[in-house]
């Protein structure tokens, strides 16, 4: 099912529950949330979308492998129920052996993420010495079907006059023992998406944003200078939120932030604003 949302001067918000490749980046396979497009041109390149799940256990990282979709429109006011299944894994594979199944390897590449979100003063040395090894063992990242870890359900309302997303997102549907950590992701392209700012007046640009650092402002947004369009959030009372930017070639080109929350807190509420530009 493909639900699209107008807004005014050519932009767009979709979600689509069916496969997609045409993007051309490994996250072709996740199921996302709301998209911005202008034009009918995605504006999301890797980027997972508004109000998307995704589940911690320890250093492991959950997404969704499907999702089901229901919309209604009543004037100005959408509201879309999604579904997310929680049963894919991130792996690394090779053109000959496909999918690596070495537990040690895994271990060490999500210990090494996590020190490159933990260490900005690190990041250039870590990115460098990942793209050099994924070059020589001809890596590339796919994401395969792991345990079903349960369902997430979230509801969007947009108010297409306001451009106002008012995202509910229910986690008390995972299953599983050992889960950590519920990240919600709000993400479009990084190459679209290009500038930070928050409510103290802050501005970073590219790489200054640094992939994964905390907010602590009461709001912030990514700003797209090419298209004059910013996307706003605030802080959400028993959650964290955090900022990123990632640009390397043809696998990863996304801007966005991320609430995390304990698994036990299982409901949080939050609004993505849309702004118009100068």
């Amino acid at each position: 099912m493909e639900i699209n949302i107008p807004l005014s001067g050519g932009f767009c918000l979709g979600i689509d529950s069916a496969p997609s490749s045409i993007d051309g980046y490994p996250t072709a396979r996740l199921k996302k949330g709301l998209l911005l497009l202008h034009d009918g041109q995605s504006l999301g390149e890797e980027g997972v979308g508004f109000g998307v799940p995704v589940v911690k256990r320890g250093i492991q990282t959950i997404f969704p492998g499907r999702l089901e979709l229901a919309g209604q429109q009543a004037g100005a006011i959408w509201q879309v129920a999604a579904r997310f299944s929680m049963n894919l894994e991130e792996k690394l594979a090779t053109p000959l052996r496909g999918s690596l199944r070495s537990k040690l390897l895994y271990q060490g590449k999500n210990s090494l993420a996590a020190l490159h979100r933990r260490s900005p003063l690190l990041r250039p040395l870590l990115t460098a010495i990942s793209n050099a090894l994924r070059q020589a063992l001809s890596l590339e990242t796919v994401f395969d079907e792991t345990a079903f870890y349960g369902v997430v359900q979230v509801a969007y309302t947009i108010d297409t006059r306001a451009e106002r997303i008012e995202i509910d997102v229910d986690a008390s549907g995972l299953v599983g023992e050992g889960l950590t950590e519920v990240v919600v992701m709000n993400e479009q392209g990084a190459r679209h998406f290009d500038r930070y700012r928050d409510s103290t007046g802050a501005l970073l640009q590219g790489v200054e944003i640094g992939s994964w650092d905390e907010v602590t402002t009461a709001n912030a947004s990514f700003i797209s200078t090419a298209h004059k369009l910013a996307f706003t959030l605030a802080q959400v009372s028993g959650a964290r939120l955090f900022r990123g930017r990632e640009l390397t070639g043809s696998r990863l080109a996304w801007s966005g932030f991320g609430y995390t929350f304990p698994p036990g807190l299982q409901r949080i509420s939050f609004a993505v604003s849309i702004h118009r530009l100068p």
